[in-house]
């Protein structure tokens, strides 16, 4: 099933979608971080997970399936082929 639109609605379509991709764009221009702002980033609260009795479980519950303990934060699929 295709979705066609009527030749007077693309010119609108189109509007729509380069006014929703530039929105898009537009906001990932805002992610720089400040220099003075870093120190505020680096805080324990800032983390991920900041429990460590959650991070322990994770782990746990990792090595338990994966066989093997450490390399978090590094792709691959625990075959040793990455």
């Amino acid at each position: 099933m295709t979705f066609r639109l009527r030749p007077s609605a693309r010119p609108i379509a189109l509007a729509l979608a380069l006014v929703a991709l530039s929105g898009l764009v537009g906001g990932c221009s805002a992610m720089h971080v400040q220099p003075w702002d870093r120190d505020l980033l680096a805080r324990d609260a800032m983390k991920i997970n900041p429990s460590l009795i959650e991070s322990g479980a994770d782990d746990h519950i990792y090595f338990s399936k994966e066989g093997s303990t450490g390399g978090h934060g590094v792709g691959g699929g625990g075959c040793g082929c990455n």
